[in-house]
């Protein structure tokens, strides 16, 4: 549990508190940044090196943050975080920035450097102290300065041979670690369970037991498609990404196909809920098209075509062994 003595408002604290907080968002900073730089250095060297350049450039502010505080305060530093002040600025944790595709990362800079500019330019006005007051302007110039340069050398990356191949080899590696096992699972889910679904709703005509059997196979499908995708293969070798990803991708996306016509059957007339399932069928089956055109570029008609013949096949066996 923090220090309550440093829960307080931004517009409170004093200036060395301020420089305190600086110093240590600077440190915090230069880590993420060099996190980044690591995280990337293997396949997109050029956006690592960015990112190094940033964390050396934040290292640079906190010593001349540190040598301001020694001057003015001393060698004793308190400990105060950003958690500790309200209305501070926050940080996206790590985890969650390395998972977003290349190009947001990289976007995330400027933000961090507009972040860190307002903060010295708002430190600067309410400080009394000439020299607090003067180091702090010059950072919030500086660090405004760093996210013009950041988007100029990330506009430089972008249209560079290597920032290119950078961003293709990142949209292939969101392409396979999510939209193929995603793909494979929406279709997976929205035809293997068209058979079962209406062949228990003709046999039975009672939208209760359709349901039951509609979320039975939906859920069951998309745990078995989760699990294979996610067990047979570990993405070492294929390069796929991984496992729980793909895995998280599959399943989920083969029980929301499966769901798709399963769950209109809580409307108790049999009759109604059919219609409006066969019409979920469509809205799945063009889903699935557009997917495949989007990300497989794949031709629209092809798509259609290949889906719904494939889908039509498993309607057809489901309703004629419902009727029969």
């Amino acid at each position: 549990m923090f220090n309550l003595l440093y829960y307080k408002k931004y517009h409170d604290l004093s200036d060395k508190e301020v420089l305190a907080l600086a110093i240590y968002a600077e440190e915090e900073d230069s880590r993420i940044y060099q996190q980044y730089s690591f995280h990337f250095l293997k396949d997109f060297p050029e956006t690592a090196l960015l990112f190094q350049e940033m964390s050396d450039e934040e290292n640079e502010h906190r010593r001349q943050l540190l040598d301001l505080f020694k001057l003015k305060f001393g060698d004793i530093i308190p400990l105060i975080k950003r958690d500790h002040v309200n209305g501070f600025y926050k940080r996206r944790p790590i985890w969650l920035i390395k998972n977003l595709k290349l190009e947001t990362v990289r976007d995330e800079i400027t933000k961090m450097e507009d972040d860190a500019a307002k903060f010295y330019f708002n430190a600067a006005q309410k400080s009394k102290d000439p020299d607090v007051r003067k180091l702090l302007g010059d950072l919030a110039i500086v660090e405004s300065k760093h996210s013009e340069k950041a988007q100029i050398r990330g506009a430089i990356i972008k249209n560079s041979p290597l920032g290119i191949n950078e961003i293709n080899k990142d949209k292939k590696q969101f392409i396979l670690t999510w939209i193929q096992p995603g793909l494979a699972g929406l279709m997976d889910g929205s035809v293997s369970t068209l058979a079962p679904i209406f062949a228990t709703a003709f046999a039975t005509k009672d939208s209760h037991t359709t349901l039951l059997i509609g979320l039975a196979a939906s859920i069951g499908a998309g745990i078995s498609m989760g699990f294979t995708e996610a067990i047979h293969d570990d993405g070492i070798l294929s390069g796929r990404g991984s496992p729980f990803k793909r895995g998280l991708s599959s399943g989920v996306m083969t029980t929301l196909g499966g769901l798709g016509h399963a769950l209109p059957y809580l409307i108790t007339d049999f009759y109604i809920a059919t219609l409006i399932a066969l019409i979920f069928v469509l809205v799945e089956l063009w889903v699935i098209a557009w997917i495949q055109t989007k990300f497989m570029k794949i031709k629209f008609t092809k798509a259609i075509f290949q889906i719904v013949f494939g889908g039509s096949l498993v309607l057809a066996a489901g309703v004629l062994i419902g009727g029969g």
